[in-house]
């Protein structure tokens, strides 16, 4: 009798453990359940009015700027150690379980909450989610809000930087021509082909052997809402080739790749896939010109530039 309580009690501990266990979408409801719980961080990156204005009981504010790099190329990680004392001031450890929630506008808007998902991932910790559609699904719920800001302790947390997650330059460049590895382009196709660039970009094109997967295209239409896990899996198998041996995301300034990353490593499942954070605007911006595919001729490029002043 003994041990079957031993064991019954093993049970229920795992089973109670499996409850709070960290998925990488929570639907509202999901977080209601658990938000009030001291290991559940909820960190808000809107711009700190919408956050004035209401939030979600409990949660702390950190714009999304605060996590981005240089205006000449947003996508470069500010310095670790600013990056740490961040974390350190929202409380964060590793057992703490940070729930990342933007607004939840658009699908565009999502690739902020998954670049800073990434970037905590990176930073060493684990036990992460993001709130499935944002503060939008989270009203459209009928869940409360309030204007509370709460306080917490800062934590002592050391970086256990994760280097599997991150490409620079070098690595892209090296691997460029290699069948093996998959160089996926999150941008909308009219960037893939060389039809318009960002302003952080010298040219326009993409990366040379790149595949395109258009961030949008996890979304329910017209949401922010991320599909289903087995939806995902479709969408993958359907947008590449049979999975590689590494994959490598990026786009302009590494947002929309960040949500590219966290559909094929987080919730598809796939081994190997990293984030080229600094994206375009690092590898156009190279004193040394890198491989490129669709690239519009120098007249096409000065003919563009033509209709847009007029324009």
């Amino acid at each position: 009798m003994k041990r079957l309580l031993l064991l019954f009690s093993a049970a229920a501990m795992m089973a109670g453990s499996a409850v709070y266990a960290a998925q990488p979408l929570l639907t509202p409801a999901e977080l209601n359940a658990v938000r009030s719980e001291p290991a559940v961080r909820i960190i808000d990156i809107r711009p700190p009015q919408d956050y004035a204005a209401n939030h979600i009981p409990g949660a702390l504010s950190a714009p999304y700027g605060q996590w981005r790099g240089p205006a000449d190329n947003p996508g470069l990680l500010p310095p670790v150690e600013k990056l740490a004392d961040l974390v350190r001031k929202l409380g964060v450890d590793q057992n703490t379980h940070a729930v990342v929630v933007s607004s939840g506008a658009d699908a565009t808007d999502f690739g902020s909450s998954a670049r800073v998902y990434w970037t905590l991932k990176y930073l060493g910790l684990s036990e992460l989610s993001i709130l499935n559609g944002g503060v939008k699904a989270w009203v459209d719920a009928g869940l409360p809000q309030d204007q509370t800001v709460p306080t917490v302790a800062a934590s002592t947390y050391t970086p256990v930087l994760n280097r599997s997650l991150i490409a620079t330059q070098e690595q892209v460049l090296a691997q460029i021509d290699n069948p093996k590895v998959h160089l996926v382009d999150a941008r909308p196709s009219n960037f893939f082909r060389g039809e318009v660039k960002a302003p952080t970009a010298k040219i326009p094109g993409t990366i040379h052997n790149a595949l395109n997967l258009e961030h949008s295209k996890w979304f329910k239409p017209g949401t922010s809402i991320f599909v289903s896990a087995d939806e995902a899996k479709t969408i993958a198998s359907q947008s590449l080739p049979e999975p590689a041996d590494e994959t490598i995301s990026f786009c302009n300034t590494g947002h929309w790749a960040a949500t590219d990353w966290f559909a094929l490593s987080e919730v598809v499942g796939q081994k190997n896939v990293m984030l080229y954070p600094a994206s375009l605007a690092d590898w156009t911006q190279s004193q040394e010109a890198l491989p490129m595919d669709n690239v519009p001729s120098r007249g096409q490029q000065i003919w563009k530039s033509l209709k847009d002043l007029a324009g």
